[in-house]
């Protein structure tokens, strides 16, 4: 038997079916799918930018966040014409661009999206992004692992932004310029990564086995890869809090920020203050790094 349709919006000429919009999606924070809608709408601006041109992995939760879900990479059938679409690795990923299509998929209860690190069609990376995965549910040094990457790749002449995941852990994002790859972001990773955890044994780790890391911060430069995904700046989460993903500045991660004060409830308030971080950080001069690091591991 098939939903009731409850109603329809029309969004830049196209029409879109609305159903069960009183459902509860997150019950703690009060959030129906009706309210959900018209917070995607107000985070489209900023969170179809890092989307925009994606393979996309969206997470659906039909029953909202306490019931099942599941993870949807090809594009479901029957679809609407506005709907476009990529093939990759024989998946038909949705490739999100516009605001009739989020809205779509809010209305499908995809409460999270999860956008490739690289354009539909390309093999190099749109920025570089690195994730500080907590080992354990509550991990309150987050913020003071977050600072100390910040500080190395600042004095390694790096302007970056750091990012609440909405869940546990932060992302640190550096915007690049288009020409570097994959392995080249991978080996500055490594090096980062090798040299916090060696500061900082206690607090970083570059075990990828979760079992073996005992409390420490996962370093995981390896997610960011072709193939791979993060959760996209700006996209809610399916927590109890509704948390979104949301850049921070350096010092509110100096003032440890946390992860949980930002969801859709409030975001809308942040974004018309402050606007977009990411997008306040000109590409940073990656290529000279990896040249200083050619020139010492082969010295003329």
């Amino acid at each position: 038997m098939g939903r009731a349709v409850k109603g329809t919006i029309t969004i830049e000429g196209h029409e879109i079916a609305i159903t069960n919009p009183d459902k509860p999606l997150w019950p703690e924070a009060g959030v129906t799918k009706a309210l959900y809608l018209r917070k995607l709408a107000v985070l489209a601006p900023f969170l179809l930018k890092y989307c925009h041109q994606r393979l996309l992995t969206v997470i659906r939760w039909p029953h909202g966040i306490h019931g099942d879900f599941f993870y949807q990479k090809n594009a479901p059938h029957p679809r609407p014409d506005y709907i476009e679409t990529a093939l990759h690795d024989g998946i038909e990923y949705i490739v999100l661009g516009k605001l009739p299509q989020l809205l779509w998929l809010g209305n499908q209860a995809a409460l999270e999206f999860h956008p490739s690190l690289h354009l539909a069609g390309s093999q190099l990376p749109c920025e570089w992004m690195i994730d500080l995965d907590p080992s354990r549910e509550v991990e309150p040094r987050i913020m003071e692992a977050a600072s100390i990457v910040g500080e190395v790749l600042a004095s390694l002449g790096l302007d970056s932004v750091p990012k609440t995941s909405g869940a546990t852990g932060v992302q640190i994002i550096v915007p690049i310029r288009p020409g570097i790859t994959f392995d080249e972001l991978r080996s500055i990773g490594l090096l980062v990564g090798q040299f916090v955890t060696e500061k900082h044994p206690h607090l970083f780790t570059l075990e990828r086995l979760k079992k073996d890391r005992g409390t420490a911060i996962y370093f995981d430069y390896l997610q960011h890869y072709q193939g791979k995904t993060l959760a996209a700046p700006y996209t809610p989460r399916a927590r109890p809090g509704a948390t979104v993903s949301t850049p921070l500045t350096w010092e509110e991660v100096r003032q440890d920020v946390s992860p949980l004060d930002y969801h859709l409830l409030n975001i809308e308030e942040r974004l018309n203050q402050i606007g977009d971080l990411i997008d306040k950080v000109p590409p940073q001069p990656v290529e000279d790094l990896l040249k200083h690091m050619r020139s010492k591991t082969h010295p003329t």
